[in-house]
């Protein structure tokens, strides 16, 4: 059973907003809409809930380049 599991390798990864700068929201906010294709409100919404997931089921790169992206304007950012 053990072997069965360490075989597997994880390929598919949720990217979650963790914490947002409150200096930052206006940046984090428009960053979340280029990365979500989201509207205004919808982003707003999830920036002001955090911590919320971003984006379910990406590759590791894909989730990768959006940590990247975010943390770049001032959000925290957990790949799961």
């Amino acid at each position: 059973m053990l072997l069965l599991k360490k075989l597997k390798k994880k390929t598919e990864f949720d990217v979650e907003l963790t914490e947002v700068d409150a200096s930052a929201k206006v940046k984090v906010i428009k960053e979340v809409r280029g990365v979500t294709g989201m509207g205004l409100k919808e982003a707003k919404e999830l920036v002001e809930g955090a911590p919320r997931i971003l984006k379910e089921a990406v590759s590791k790169e894909a989730a990768a380049e959006i940590k990247t992206k975010l943390e770049a304007v001032g959000a925290k950012i957990t790949i799961k």
